[in-house]
């Protein structure tokens, strides 16, 4: 049978513990529930999406026809606003029918590419180019330079559309930053978000599991049922 010494010295270590980890279960269980409640399609901005329209084009012209001086590795025919273009090397756009080389989007065609992409009802605000992102930007990981296109609602929604091929990157709004912030505080990752072998997470999770663990002995050495047993 365990002593009272060392009945205390349990009871402290699990008192301690659990107010020390109390915070991060605390977190753990609340953003456990929201992603439990939430339909990840709505937090990946679907439902501000519109329906893609089909296009289909003629009389494209082949490699040989394109105003290129480099050899080309890769070759995407993208639409762009209603016309063809191809995006060579991953880096130029050429536009599939005369051949003429686009130097990136504009502002005015970043706001029209959003607009396609989006809902009708959503009108835009303020636009701003980004050239850099931090690790905790909404952003980040993605094409890099792009327009920002921040929209007039009440979701705080904003598009992104990069300028080197026009394409529609992402869209962000207020339910998809309240998961992002309590993936970050579920993962224990506060740099990428990404990471689930930080050492803080293995630290709080092997802390965790000496706090289940101890309040099963004090259950075991306080219960009578248990001292009866024994004796």
């Amino acid at each position: 049978m365990i002593n009272r010494v060392t009945s205390q010295k349990i009871r402290k270590t699990h008192r301690y513990l659990g107010l020390f980890l109390g915070v991060q279960f605390l977190m753990w269980t609340i953003s456990g529930l929201y992603f439990s409640w939430t339909d990840i399609d709505e937090i990946h901005g679907d439902h501000f999406r519109s329906e893609p329209k089909q296009q289909v084009f003629t009389d494209l012209g082949g490699l040989s026809e394109l105003s290129f001086d480099q050899p080309v590795e890769s070759l995407v025919l993208t639409n762009l606003l209603g016309e063809p273009y191809y995006f060579v090397n991953e880096s130029t756009l050429i536009h599939a029918q005369s051949s003429v080389i686009k130097n990136g989007i504009s502002e005015e065609e970043a706001v029209a590419i959003a607009r396609e992409n989006l809902r009708d009802d959503l009108m835009p605000s303020e636009v701003s180019l980004i050239e850099t992102t931090d690790a905790h930007h909404e952003y980040r990981g993605k094409k890099l330079p792009a327009y920002q296109i921040s929209f007039d609602s009440k979701e705080k929604v904003t598009a992104y559309v990069s300028v080197i091929d026009g394409s529609f990157q992402a869209v962000r709004h207020r339910d998809w930053r309240w998961f992002d912030f309590l993936w970050m505080t579920h993962t224990m990752d506060y740099q990428t978000r990404d990471d689930f072998n930080t050492l803080l997470l293995r630290s709080f999770s092997l802390l965790g599991l000496i706090t289940v663990l101890s309040g099963f002995v004090l259950w075991g050495i306080s219960s009578p049922t248990i001292r009866r047993f024994t004796k």
